[in-house]
């Protein structure tokens, strides 16, 4: 977005040290390496698996950009942080002890020598998060560093459709937009948009941004998300941003306006465009096919009565690609159950409670709703997507709402240089007294 995304500044020079002899230093802002580092961050989770792209990328090219990113991440963000100055994050301590349930299980090789290299990278990702955890204080730093990131991911695919639309909506993916400059698929596509446009409406009504920025991201987005075709991103968008606007309805007149006018235009689109609206949403497909969710229910029941051990129970078969006989599983809960058992489950079920269970204790705020927002969206692609136990652009949303949730660092007061006191001869306050 434009100057209003930009980087805010606390008031009265804040972040620069104290000008008075002795004073403290103050708190330093944000640097900017760390939007750097979270844009590394993003690249890394981009995946290598997609459509063709105009360019063919080789895979091990790609894998090569995304991991050397992940390792360039963790490295800024060390240099950035040489004195590993963390803040108490129960999101981040339940994605560490995730590692555990992923080592045990990733150590029995069942899934070959491409486990343990997850599991590196896994905790590659969340050491990085780590040391990004000293800036998190309940700002909107890391939103706009998302937003600003995702925009450039949908403005190369926006390239790509311009450059060659034919490669960018394939009849492969029955004519669905795809990553035609990267290989990116339709529910990622969908998901960067709905999630982008979610955060810019929120920054709208809060009044952190003007209307010309916001329809910058908010217009495109859309578009790109209505060409993807991605229901899931949709329903996410619209019920994430119902729930995050919810959170503000009493303490804001904006978020009142937008949420009555909101209803009134989903309900004249219901009555008017009811029919063109179940053909975008069937996609073409049968009764039959969506009730299975476009195949994905069969998956699911083989997964699940496929026999295990108990310490495949557990534990799981190691981290993999997310894929139960050669078929993309599509729901994080049963992903994470077949690599990281019922153990991993737990845990993830746990970071979404916590989170959203701090959220609903926090005061209203723009911060809040921010949050809830990303909680709800991930919650409900958790269903059809996968990506909750492993380095993935889910999480990296968690750790924005995390981050949006942290309570604001105590500032250190400035302090004042003691003057010493000045000795008064007795024979002078005798006189004084007479």
């Amino acid at each position: 977005m434009a100057g209003d995304l930009r980087r805010e500044t606390l008031p009265d020079g804040a972040g620069a040290a104290g000008t008075r002899p002795g004073a403290e230093p103050r708190p330093a802002g944000t640097p900017r390496i760390v939007g750097i580092v979270w844009g590394l961050l993003i690249l890394n989770t981009l995946g290598s698996a997609g459509a063709k792209t105009i360019v063919p990328l080789p895979r091990s090219l790609i894998q090569m950009v995304t991991m050397g990113a992940l390792v360039a991440a963790f490295t800024l963000a060390l240099a950035v942080n040489l004195r590993l100055s963390i803040r108490p994050s129960a999101f981040v301590f339940l994605l560490t002890l995730l590692l555990i349930p992923s080592v045990i299980s990733s150590a029995n090789l069942e899934s070959g020598f491409g486990a343990l290299f997850r599991c590196a990278r896994l905790a590659l990702f969340i050491g990085t998060l780590w040391l990004l955890s000293r800036w998190w204080d309940g700002g909107l730093t890391f939103v706009r560093h998302h937003i600003r990131m995702y925009l450039a991911v949908l403005a190369s695919v926006a390239a790509g459709l311009v450059a060659s639309p034919g490669a960018a909506l394939p009849d492969l993916y029955g004519g669905r937009l795809v990553g035609a400059l990267w290989p990116l698929t339709p529910p990622q596509i969908g998901q960067y948009a709905a999630v982008i446009t979610g955060l810019t409406v929120l920054l709208l009504l809060g009044r952190r941004t003007d209307r010309t920025s916001a329809a910058v991201v908010i217009v495109p987005s859309l578009v790109l998300l209505a060409l993807t075709h991605t229901r899931t991103a949709t329903l996410g968008l619209l019920i994430g941003l119902a729930l995050a606007i919810g959170s503000l309805v009493l303490t804001s007149a904006a978020a009142r306006r937008f949420f009555a006018w909101a209803v009134l235009c989903v309900t004249v689109a219901a009555v008017g465009f009811a029919s063109a609206l179940q053909t975008w949403f069937l996609r073409g497909q049968s009764q039959e096919n969506f009730s299975s969710l476009t195949g994905r229910a069969k998956v699911w029941h083989a997964l699940l009565a496929a026999p295990r051990t108990t310490t495949e129970y557990l534990f799981g078969a190691g981290l993999g690609d997310k894929s139960f006989g050669g078929l993309p599983i599509d729901n994080s809960w049963l992903a994470v159950y077949n690599e990281q058992g019922m153990t991993g489950v737990a845990l993830v079920a746990a970071i979404i409670v916590v989170l959203g269970g701090v959220a609903l204790l926090r005061p209203p705020s723009l911060s809040r709703a921010c949050a809830i927002f990303l909680i709800s969206y991930c919650a409900i692609a958790s269903y059809t997507e996968a990506g909750l136990g492993d380095a993935s652009p889910y999480l990296l949303h968690l750790a924005v709402a995390a981050s949006l949730l942290a309570a604001p660092a105590a500032t250190a007061p400035l302090s004042t240089p003691e003057v010493p006191r000045r000795r008064v001869p007795r024979w002078t306050r005798r006189s004084e007294v007479s």
